[in-house]
Parts: C-alpha cells; sequence; structure tokens
C-alpha cells in the first residue's frame, strides 16, 4: 500500500511518526511523509515580528492553512491508500474535509492524554479513523462526538532504535549513573524526585529551569535529548526512573491509564527500570516483565534494593525486553492499525491499475527488476507506479536501471497520451 504520513511541526508526537514511518515501509508498504519540521523554524520567525497578539494568531492559522494545501497537494501527487497524521500534524479540518470528499481515507494516532490535550474534539468527527492510547471513557467520548472507528493502539518501541549498545568508557562517564529519569519537568516530577538526589542522580530534558534544588542535577543544560542520546542514556543507566507525566504536584504518582512511551523504549533496550503502575499496565505486560511501585513511600527502597541486586534487576529487564519485541513494537502497531482499516472500510485498498513491475519481462531484465525492488525493500508484487515512486525518492545519483526505469515511465506517459 501507498501511506502518506504526516509529521508534526514538533513535540513528543514527532519521533512516533517516524518510528511508524520505518515500521511501514519494514512491512513492505511504500511510504511518503509531509516533512512539517521543515516549516517550524518559519512558523516560529511570526513571533518575531512585535505583532499584537490577535495578529499574530491570525498570521499563525494562516501558515498553517498554506500547510494543510501543501498536504493536499503531496496527496494529490502521491495517490496515497492512506493518509496517517499523527497527533498535532498541521492537517486543517477544511483539508480533512476534502480528503473525504476525494475518497481518501484519513486515520489519526493520537498519542497524547486526552484529559489534557482536548482538541481532538474538533478534529476527530472529520477523521476516518482515530486511534488513541487510552480506554473507556474516551472511547466512548469519541463515540459521542461521531467517531465510530476509534482504535485503542497503545505506544511501542522501534527496535533497530531502542536496543541494546556497546558503550565506550567515554560514553559510560557522560551517559551514565546510578539513576536517572529522561524527559520533561512535569508538577509530579519536579516535586517527587527532590527525594532521589541522594542518589548518585541525573535529569535529563526539557523545561527543568527555576528548580533550585534540581538544577544541579540536569544535565546538558537543560537541552533535548536526541533519540540516539536517550538510548545511550537508558543503556549506560543502571535505574532508569520512568514517572509518568501529571500536571498536578499534590499527587505525584497518579496511576491513569496510558503507558507512555519510554516503558516499551527501556525494555526493548534491555535496560531496566522503575516505573509507576498505570491502570492498562496489566494488559501490556506479565508479572515480573517490569518493576513497577504504586507510590513516593516504595521508590527510594525499590531503588536501594534493585542497586543492591544486579542479578535481580538483570533477569527483569530481559523477562520486559522479550516481551517487548514479541508484542509491542511500531511493526506490530502499524499491522494492527492497518487491519482496522481494511475490517472497517469494504473495498480498500483499491487494486492498482497497473500490473506487476515485473510483469512481461524477459528473465534477465525480470532478475534485475527483482534485484531492484529488493534493493528498495519493496515486495516482488509492487505495481511499475509504486516502483517509479521508490525510485525517485532515493538520494543521491541515479545507477544505470534505476534511470532505465525512469525513462520507461517517461516513455509510457508520452505513448499513452499519444494513444
Amino acid at each position: 500500500m501507498r501511506v502518506l504520513v504526516i509529521l508534526p511541526l514538533y513535540g513528543g508526537s514527532l519521533p512516533v511518526g517516524r518510528y511508524c514511518v520505518s515500521a511501514l515501509r519494514e512491512l513492505g508498504h511504500l511510504v511518503e511523509v509531509f516533512e512539517a519540521p521543515e516549516f517550524y523554524a518559519s512558523f516560529q520567525a511570526f513571533k518575531g515580528l512585535k505583532v499584537t497578539s490577535d495578529r499574530l494568531q491570525y498570521l499563525e492559522n494562516s501558515y498553517l492553512q498554506v500547510l494543510s494545501q501543501a498536504i493536499l497537494a503531496k496527496t494529490e501527487t502521491f495517490e496515497p491508500d492512506l493518509v496517517l497524521a499523527m497527533a498535532q500534524a498541521p492537517l486543517s479540518i477544511q483539508a480533512l474535509k476534502r480528503l473525504k470528499r476525494d475518497g481518501v481515507a484519513t486515520a489519526m494516532w493520537f498519542v497524547e492524554d486526552y484529559r489534557l490535550f482536548t482538541y481532538w474534539q474538533a478534529f476527530a468527527p472529520h477523521y476516518d479513523f482515530f486511534a488513541v492510547i487510552q480506554k473507556d471513557d474516551f472511547l466512548s467520548q469519541l463515540q459521542h462526538v461521531g467517531m465510530e472507528n476509534a482504535l485503542y493502539l497503545p505506544l511501542a518501541a522501534q527496535p533497530d532504535v531502542h536496543k541494546r549498545l556497546e558503550l565506550s568508557s567515554v560514553e559510560r562517564r557522560k551517559f551514565g549513573s546510578a539513576v536517572s529519569f529522561m524527559g520533561a519537568g512535569y508538577p509530579n516530577r519536579r516535586m517527587a524526585f527532590r527525594e532521589l538526589v541522594r542518589f548518585d542522580f541525573k535529569l535529563w530534558g526539557t523545561e527543568w529551569d527555576g528548580d533550585v534544588i534540581l538544577a544541579p542535577y540536569v544535565q546538558m543544560a537543560g537541552a533535548r535529548v536526541s533519540s540516539e542520546d536517550c538510548v545511550r542514556i537508558f543503556n549506560a543507566t543502571t535505574i532508569n526512573i520512568n514517572l509518568h507525566s501529571s500536571m498536578q504536584a499534590k499527587e505525584l504518582v497518579s496511576g491513569g491509564d496510558f503507558v507512555n512511551p519510554r516503558t516499551f523504549e527501556v525494555a526493548a533496550c534491555g535496560a531496566f527500570q522503575l516505573v509507576d503502575r498505570r491502570g492498562l499496565m496489566a494488559e501490556l505486560f506479565e508479572e515480573g516483565e517490569l518493576a513497577i511501585f504504586d507510590s513516593m513511600e516504595e521508590l527510594a527502597p525499590r531503588i536501594e534494593h534493585y542497586l543492591a541486586n544486579p542479578e535481580e534487576r538483570i533477569a527483569i529487564a530481559k523477562r520486559g525486553q522479550a516481551r517487548v519485541l514479541a508484542d509491542h513494537t511500531y511493526a506490530a502497531r502499524m499491522r494492527t492499525l492497518l487491519d482496522f482499516v481494511a475490517s472497517r472500510r469494504p473495498g480498500w485498498p483499491k487494486p492498482r491499475t497497473t500490473g506487476s513491475a515485473l510483469e512481461g519481462l524477459p528473465p534477465e531484465l525480470a532478475q534485475e527488476i527483482t534485484a531492484l525492488l529488493e534493493r528498495l525493500g519493496l515486495p516482488s508484487d509492487t505495481g511499475f507506479d509504486d516502483l517509479v515512486w521508490a525510485v525517485r525518492q532515493q538520494q543521491g545519483a541515479l545507477g544505470g536501471l534505476d534511470a532505465a526505469v525512469l525513462f520507461l515511465d517517461e516513455w509510457r506517459k508520452l505513448y499513452a497520451r499519444k494513444g
């Protein structure tokens, strides 16, 4: 299938979107990406104009409408079977109406807490499919606003990114500690982590400024940490603390429902984590695959226990890693999503009019095209038009066979027009 993935300008769903792209390609689909982050700097530049707030809002909204038009142009060119938008993707309601009118299937993966980010109420009814990381109340509320095709789709890990690493001694000194946390400085975390400074403790991530107690433990001056460095931190840390975010500082361990991406990513690395219990966690992991705490009173004693018992720590980490690699990868999530779309949309995806790229070729050329398909990561029954699109997406100089495919495509178009 052809899938167009719409990334957000920035934010937590951006890396998730990139993992979806990799997973879809891994499954053999032809994927095109709308790189919204490339427009983020110009979007931010409006703030430097020093205009009134109402004019700034008008300019920003107008710019987002332009991005929506760019997405429509990309859709018309690529002709996808599915447009998959990540949370906060710059796709307007007007653009969604246009896609629905044109018969293009649309889905959003809303990888955010619906209680905090409420824009779903306006957008969900205009998507064909809406995947979420929470259940029960959210699913019923989606049905109330007219979204009949909602799907619970928890987060995951990407095994070629989240994996065990052999770190150098320099990397271990830079990224390692007995205890660490990687993530944003939400109010509950700011309060909770003051109890952990007696350990060999490091804090990584953004939004920790203004806290004089935690300031000495914040690494890289609170800069955003790349996905690659996150994996190094997970690997280098003895105990990764995974406390889910909450805007409430009174209840430090909230016991909420959704399970954050860090739970799957740390486990996929074969690293050890102490994670607060979540309502949906028992559906995803068996007992003994994660080390869990239920309150702040439990956290410090558990840290001391697991620091003193490396064999137990390693055994839990290995069981968690096996579970994630078996059941909780982005390839598994994308397969679930596509199967759900197919089950709810009869006749989807529509067959392509062109036959296989191998159809009618002499044996020698068929062998070369087969090798090209393998190099591009495409299945043997890929259509000629899809092969042409994949060749056009390559970077760098074209090989002889690649150029021949593009030449043949131009010749076919010319011949068809004359015919």
